[in-house]
């Protein structure tokens, strides 16, 4: 299967390297990819005595463009790991992709983006401040080692495919299963964005069962407000039988003039028959977000978690995020 997999990139590749061969007298681009992304946050009530100054992460990277629609692109992610005090910092290759459009078609293959939650990504525009739903709880990753197309039919109607290891970037293979994902994404009427996506995650292994993901997504853009609403769901979670998980989430950005936004986002996540009450949860977020120059955003924000579990307190946070990059 690995091998197919090499063999299938190394084809990406070429077909690409083909098509770049007939380029006319365009020349090639590149550009640096620096985003770094870092905050203040201060607890209060049951959280009183959280506090300090916060990392969370950074992407260095290039990205070169060459004529005829052919795409490198490489990404370093360094951020902070579950498996080592808060302290360290790992650094992780996050994209190693070549890419080529032409006309209505676009390939990926390598270490790639991946599609399940790329276009509500998008549409949230505050990744800095806080990751979309799927990507905060887990639901799945955003880059991993495989294969993705997309083809635009029509103005309104485009679909992509992917086939991924489905482990996410952080890891290397452990299983022989992949992952398969499809989704369409409409645009009916101007401004408005509707998206459906399913995707399979094979077990790999004995008594690990498939995982299945879906996601609905419709947002409306305008030049002055921007709001959106998702819904999430997934069977069998680390591939734990009825281990399943659904949530929704919604928000809205409001832009005040000159270089100032206003934002809210409601999200709730819960799980059957309460199999992860202890982590499930309603949150609530507002804030400004002030745009002093192109390459800084500071963003002052107030978070409210309203937990399920008795066990576990509600807590409220203040939060000054800011993000520096081009």
């Amino acid at each position: 299967m690995m091998r197919l997999k090499i063999l299938l990139t190394l084809g990406l590749s070429l077909l690409a390297l083909h098509a770049a061969s007939a380029q006319g007298d365009e020349q090639p681009r590149g550009k640096a990819i620096i985003n770094v992304f870092g905050n203040f946050h201060t607890g209060f009530g049951s959280a009183n005595d959280t506090r300090g100054f916060a990392m969370d992460r950074s992407y260095f990277g290039y990205q070169y463009d060459m004529p005829n629609g052919l795409q490198f692109k490489a990404v370093m992610d360094v951020g902070r790991s579950g498996d080592v005090e808060d302290l360290e910092r790992i650094a992780y290759i996050k994209n190693a992709q070549v890419s080529w459009k032409h006309n209505r078609l676009t390939l990926n293959g390598g270490l790639i983006s991946t599609t399940s939650f790329k276009v509500q990504e998008s549409f949230w525009g505050y990744r800095y401040m806080k990751m979309v739903f799927q990507d905060f709880y887990k639901f799945g990753s955003s880059a991993d080692l495989g294969l993705s197309a997309s083809y635009k039919f029509t103005d309104w109607l485009s679909g992509d495919v992917i086939i991924v290891n489905g482990e996410g970037y952080k890891k290397i293979q452990l299983h022989d299963g992949l992952q398969y994902g499809v989704g369409l994404t409409l645009n009916p009427v101007q401004d408005l964005t509707l998206r459906l996506y399913g995707s399979l995650n094979e077990g790999g292994v004995d008594h690990a069962e498939n995982i299945y993901n879906y996601a609905l997504f419709a947002g409306y853009k305008h030049e002055r407000f921007s709001i959106a609403g998702e819904f999430n769901a997934m069977q069998n979670y680390r591939n734990v039988k009825d281990h399943n998980l659904a949530g929704v989430s919604f928000y809205t950005t409001v832009k005040l003039g000159g270089r100032v936004n206003a934002f809210a986002r409601y999200d709730n996540l819960w799980s059957k028959d309460d199999w992860n009450i202890e982590k499930d949860e309603a949150t609530y977020m507002a804030g400004v977000e002030i745009l002093p120059c192109q390459w800084v955003k500071i963003s002052p924000n107030l978070r409210y978690h309203d937990a399920r579990s008795a066990g576990v307190k509600d807590h409220c946070m203040l939060y000054i995020s800011c993000f520096f990059g081009f």
